[in-house]
């Protein structure tokens, strides 16, 4: 199964790791950081055209890409169980 995060990007539902909201997150310095390294690396993938609202950390085939997302996660959740019914 795929989910839509926005922007004409799909990622495969079994490469997720987590669904992340960047308000509540970010507040941390430890999320702070890690978003930062990731940037530095050329890890994260912003497929948002407006503010981002939420952060998706996958991994597939031992990569890990971070996609900021300007969907909510709540959104994001209830795509992803739609599929699962």
């Amino acid at each position: 199964m795929y989910l839509h995060l926005g922007q004409d990007t799909v990622v495969r539902t079994s490469s997720i790791i987590g669904v992340f909201d960047l308000d509540n997150t970010t507040v941390s310095k430890h999320t702070r950081s890690f978003l930062a390294k990731a940037q530095q690396e050329g890890r994260v993938v912003n497929v948002s055209a407006e503010l981002p609202k939420s952060f998706i950390l996958c991994a597939e085939e031992g990569v890990q890409r971070v996609y900021l997302s300007q969907l909510a996660p709540v959104t994001l959740l209830k795509r992803s169980r739609h599929f699962l019914l």
